[in-house]
């Protein structure tokens, strides 16, 4: 009982302030004055006199028992009870919301087949193969935050928009093949399509973080302007490059255009060419731009205005039948 009385509280306490309304308006207020018909006798002193009556002028006030005083203050508590708006409350509840939407941008085009990607047992990996091992990592550290998975080659697809349900992402990432995308490179419809993610976005953080190895190749924006319009709207993009510098044609990693892009918003460039480059790398990302999650603690509330106005109903539904009962007793009474 004591837990109950301890998890119970009002909505609206100050409501109770009314509670000596009644008595004010019974001391204050005129009473209630009902004109009833009446007949004249012209007889009426005689018959006044023989049953010893003095009759008089004024109202008759009719007296209330203590049982419907008590009655009617009991109602009104209970009617105010009501209006107060009584809650149950319940267990703390903890929700963690993201502070920080991330969209992780992965070149999947031709070049990304490329067997030239050391991994962590020195051994030669596909750099997508590479890639997807360290963003597995990366991802599972990325818990309460939301993610979108954007994968691009000769044009940009979202593969996951922005969700906290990191595994199906995880799922997504490993599904991903060489080429799905075509085999050139689209840096600029990339950043183009992380910033229209990133409309629907309620957050003030929002981190994109664009991985490739080659130039552009195939974008109908350019990389630099994109990158323009993604600081215009708030967007940080910091940049992974992982290739061969001296390469040839597409296979080539085009850093200044990497560094350009960092560095119009404010974000940085990396350069990874193992797999042990590119972990330090995300580990320098999350000390740069730690994970952000705000955690809001709440009570769920219970009502139970019902509880206090369905009583005082049933109370006042009881008080008018025994007052009627009271009513018709007295007539018989009267009539015998």
């Amino acid at each position: 009982m004591s837990g109950f009385l301890a998890s119970l509280s009002f909505a609206a306490p100050w409501v109770f302030v009314l509670l000596p309304l009644p008595l004010l308006v019974w001391k204050m207020a005129p009473p209630y004055r009902v004109r009833v018909p009446a007949i004249r006798v012209p007889f009426f002193q005689r018959i006044s006199e023989r049953l010893g009556l003095s009759p008089s002028a004024g109202a008759t006030v009719r007296r209330r028992q203590l049982w419907q005083h008590l009655l009617g203050a009991l109602i009104w508590i209970l009617i105010l009870s009501a209006l107060a708006r009584p809650q149950l409350e319940g267990e703390a509840v903890t929700i963690q919301k993201p502070a920080r939407d991330l969209i992780l941008a992965v070149d999947i085009s031709g070049s990304m087949a490329q067997e030239d990607f050391t991994g962590a047992d020195g051994q030669r990996l596909q750099r997508l193969a590479g890639v997807k091992s360290v963003l597995a990592d990366f991802l599972e550290g990325r818990e309460g935050e939301r993610v979108s998975l954007i994968v691009f080659g000769s044009k940009a697809f979202v593969q996951a928009p922005l969700t906290t349900d990191l595994d199906t992402v995880l799922e997504l990432l490993r599904q991903t093949e060489v080429g799905m995308a075509g085999p050139h490179t689209a840096l600029g419809d990339a950043i183009g399509l992380a910033i229209r993610q990133f409309e629907s976005s309620e957050v003030k953080q929002r981190l994109l973080i664009l991985l490739s190895d080659g130039s552009d190749t195939a974008s109908r924006m350019s990389p630099i302007n994109a990158a323009s319009i993604a600081n215009q709207r708030d967007v940080k993009i910091l940049t992974v490059g992982v290739g061969d510098p001296q390469g040839e044609s597409e296979n080539r990693l085009d850093e200044a255009t990497l560094k350009a892009i960092a560095q119009r918003t404010g974000g940085n460039f990396y350069f990874a060419n193992d797999q042990q480059a590119l972990t330090q790398i995300y580990k320098e990302i999350d000390a740069l731009v730690p994970k952000k999650v705000d955690t809001e603690i709440y009570r769920p509330r219970t009502s139970l205005s019902h509880w206090p106005l369905g009583i005082a109903l049933l109370l006042s539904l009881l008080g008018l039948a025994l007052t009627l009962q009271r009513s018709g007793r007295h007539l018989q009474e009267a009539s015998t």
